[in-house]
């Protein structure tokens, strides 16, 4: 404090005023009037200790900036950290969503395949039945002819018989038959 009025008074002192002619202590020297009402400001602001109070608002301040950087560096760390597992568990989620991908490739190459082979033995199956109902309707088709044949090759003996046949023939046609049949139930 006492080197802040040194410094004052040093600054007074050399001021343009002391070079000046007439007395400098006078109270009609406004340069003399203008220095004392600056160290009464001066004194002032000592005696209230405002110096010390604004240095301890500024210290006050400086603890809060400084704080609110240690608040924010430890956010900024915190940020980094929580940015650093999100890129894990999105990794993570990838490789999964890859795996899970890829297991359904498998699994539709699987069916595929599956499918085929079930397409190829339901063809099997079906060309079986099919050949088989086309035997049958062969088979069916020949007795059919077959039939045809018979009843024509009958309508035909029938009409050839009846135009060769004469009563003496027709009896020992009959009788033939008799025997016949009676050998075979006997």
């Amino acid at each position: 404090m006492t080197k802040f009025m040194t410094a004052i008074l040093l600054s007074v002192a050399a001021s343009p005023a002391f070079a000046a002619t007439g007395p400098f202590i006078s109270l009609q020297n406004t340069d003399f009037v203008v220095v004392v009402a600056f160290l009464i400001f001066v004194g002032i602001l000592l005696y209230f200790k405002v110096p010390s109070t604004i240095g301890k608002m500024l210290d006050g301040r400086s603890a809060s900036i400084k704080s609110d950087l240690d608040e924010a560096r430890a956010l900024r760390d915190e940020a980094q950290n929580l940015l650093a597992s999100y890129e894990r568990k999105q990794k993570d989620v990838q490789e999964q969503a890859n795996r899970i991908v890829s297991g359904a490739k498998e699994e539709a190459a699987n069916a595929a395949t599956a499918a085929k082979a079930d397409i190829a033995a339901s063809i099997t199956r079906r060309l079986a039945a099919a050949q088989e109902q086309i035997a049958s309707a062969e088979a069916s088709a020949v007795k059919a002819v077959k039939d045809q044949a018979v009843i024509v090759a009958v309508a035909v003996a029938k009409d050839v018989l009846a135009v060769q046949m004469d009563a003496k023939s027709a009896n020992g046609l009959v009788d033939d038959a008799i025997a016949v049949v009676a050998d075979k139930l006997h």
